[in-house]
């Protein structure tokens, strides 16, 4: 500026500031994310209290009705309803980090059969979902909800694809065996070996080339509000990646996607998992039980189940209740607990 006031010189600082939105952006989404998780985590806790009575009083009655009745069946209906619920919880608290995934020997065909019966109930009848499941593809060493989530996650994403201007979904199951030179150009090498293909496919609107590279980002998402949070790839990316398998997606604008994941199967010399469930039966007893637990529906099922391999149970829905019972007798009982996951660990419902 000179002594008359005019501007004859200036400089100007110029920054792209664009990366630092997007990353403030980025950490308001996650800060986000870990509230919906907590609130999640603690919705499913309550809701898994709601399903505890309702899936044991349906095996109860299973025990009691006789079989290929009307009310039989009913029940069945009633236990399928109530697993489907509680898988849903696990899927919840697995999301909201609350729960640790456990790996077991799993078949991928029954699982995937009663997938594709659930979501056929919530895609409209005029979206066409076929299926292709091999029977004698091998068992696959996972956790099932991890398993479910990504087959979930894809076929949501396929459904979404095809929504608005209609096309086919189709689902495939399949065991190959990868070379040394043949494997897939997954972004992890996968090793040579017998894998299980889940493949799902649609014919809907596509991936653009433009954005191929970022699709398993978190929180990346090309759909409306209201129809994702960006999750879905990134989530299953993770899962295979821990399963050591490998993913690929081959998409066309306009011509549909196919997505194709890769999982290990388990070999023979693998040795058997602490895990798996074995049928044997439980022995009866005639010792006297303390039960405690603050909801009145969940004691009065473990206490059904209790006498009906006949131990003596003192039930109680207050802690100071069942203090004052074990003090007038303390000798009179045989064993006390008042954890309903360890006490109801080993009876044949669960």
């Amino acid at each position: 500026m000179d002594d008359t006031g005019r501007i004859v010189n200036f400089a100007a600082v110029k920054r792209d500031i664009t990366e630092e939105i997007r990353t403030e952006e980025k950490l308001r989404q996650a800060q986000k994310m870990e509230a919906v998780g907590t609130l999640a985590g603690g919705i499913a806790h309550d809701f898994n209290n709601l399903l505890f009575p309702i899936i044991g009083m349906s095996e109860l009655l299973l025990e009691d009705l006789p079989e290929n009745s009307m009310p039989y069946e009913n029940a069945k209906e009633i236990l399928t309803a109530g697993k489907r619920a509680d898988e849903l919880v696990r899927q919840i608290l697995a999301f909201s980090r609350q729960s640790e995934r456990k790996t077991v020997p799993i078949q991928l065909q029954p699982l995937l059969k009663e997938l594709l019966k659930m979501v056929r109930s919530t895609i409209p009848a005029d979206i066409p979902v076929s299926h292709q499941i091999a029977p004698d593809c091998g068992m696959v060493l996972a956790d099932p909800s991890a398993v479910h989530q990504i087959a979930l996650n894809l076929i949501t994403n396929a459904y979404h694809a095809v929504e608005k201007t209609g096309g086919e979904i189709s689902v495939r199951l399949e065991e190959t065996t990868l070379g040394t030179e043949d494997g897939p150009l997954t972004k992890t090498p996968l090793l040579p070996g017998r894998y299980a293909v889940l493949t799902v496919s649609d014919t809907g609107c596509g991936i653009a080339p433009a954005i191929m590279d970022r699709i398993f980002e978190p929180y990346f998402t090309t759909k409306e509000l209201g129809k994702g949070t960006g999750l879905g790839l990134s989530m299953v990316y993770d899962i295979v990646r821990q399963l050591n398998g490998g993913i690929t997606i081959h998409s066309e604008a306009q011509k549909g996607t196919l997505v194709t994941v890769y999982l290990p199967l388990m070999t023979d010399a693998e040795p058997p998992v602490e895990d798996i469930k074995k049928a044997t039966l439980l022995k009866s007893g005639k010792e006297k039980i303390l039960l405690v637990d603050d909801e009145i529906t969940i004691v009065q099922l473990e206490k059904q189940m209790l006498e009906r391999f006949g131990y003596r149970v003192s039930a109680h829905v207050s802690s100071l209740e069942a203090l004052k019972s074990f003090q007038r007798d303390p000798a009179g009982y045989d064993h006390a607990r008042h954890d309903r996951r360890r006490a109801c660990k080993n009876h044949p419902f669960h």
